[in-house]
């Protein structure tokens, strides 16, 4: 597609890959509406997008609300017409077992991403249907095909995108409207400082793959949409092991939870940790 003059949605705009996605996208021309909790941040980005000739508008929301993502949907619609693309990118999570992990947590990192890319993607399909043209980007994590141990919930919500995705695709089947997966590989961004203990549960087969810019996935993202693609796998390496647990998947499900996190021994000194420093779990 092409993405000049385009209309295009970036929720978790505030920081990480959703900021370098918009400032890309606006590079290229389009009009990005920047979607996250934190004003400041967000005017911060639009300014800079401004700066360097581009186009950016700031939509303050909390996603995990499902009112105010009506609210915004609509104001978006209103304001300056149906999206050309929705890019799904805001996620919270902490990286914890079943047992350590508190409902309330749960609730979060169903509410972001999943829910929450659902209502939005409900609110603004309408137009999009109408119109016969738009594309939906879900941005996920490795974690929805293959599990490790002690991101429990974290990885049962990127099941949850990946599902999402493919229930889309059978959905819009012949609109004119197409579903984007994003498979990302572990991004530098403030999640890992503000999720301590998390980058100690990758499994050791992390080392065989680069650790992405937030630039680097955005170009990413970016490349996807102007090439019209279904799926896009960042870094390469990523695409060669996730083609590779296509075909070999048991055995490469085994790998992982074989190099993944090892619990303490003690489990009756397991206990549910208590809530993130801060409020809630970061949203990206």
């Amino acid at each position: 597609m092409k993405l000049a003059g385009a209309n295009i949605v970036v929720t978790g705009a505030s920081s990480g890959i959703g900021e370098a996605a918009a400032k890309a996208l606006a590079a290229r021309g389009a009009h990005v509406a920047l979607l996250a909790r934190t004003y400041e941040a967000l005017e911060r980005i639009a300014r800079e997008i401004g700066a360097a000739g581009g186009s950016a508008f700031v939509y303050p929301v909390d996603l995990g609300d499902a009112d105010a993502t009506a609210r915004v949907a609509e104001a978006i619609v209103r304001e300056h017409g149906c999206p050309d693309v929705l890019i799904n990118n805001a996620g919270a999570g902490r990286w914890l077992y079943a047992d350590e992990t508190r409902p309330s947590d749960a609730a979060a990192m169903m509410a972001l991403p999943y829910f929450a890319a659902f209502n939005l993607t409900a609110a603004l399909l309408p137009c999009m249907l109408a119109r016969r043209s738009g594309t939906v980007v879900n941005v996920t994590s490795p974690a929805s095909f293959s599990a490790w141990p002690g991101a429990t919930g974290y990885t049962a919500a990127r099941w949850a995108m990946r599902g999402f995705t493919q229930a889309l695709r059978a959905d819009l089947h012949g609109s004119g409207v197409r579903a984007m997966l994003a498979v990302l590989g572990e991004t530098a961004s403030a999640y890992w400082q503000n999720n301590p203990g998390a980058a100690e549960r990758l499994p050791r087969l992390r080392a065989f793959f680069p650790r992405l810019r937030p630039q680097d996935a955005a170009a990413a993202l970016v490349r996807g949409l102007e090439r019209d693609s279904s799926t896009v796998i960042a870094p390469f390496q990523l695409r060669f092991a996730l083609t590779l647990h296509s075909i070999w998947q048991w055995p490469m499900d085994r790998l992982l939870i074989a190099t993944g996190h090892r619990r303490s021994k003690d489990l009756s000194a397991a206990q549910p940790p208590k809530p993130a420093p801060g409020g809630p779990p970061l949203q990206t």
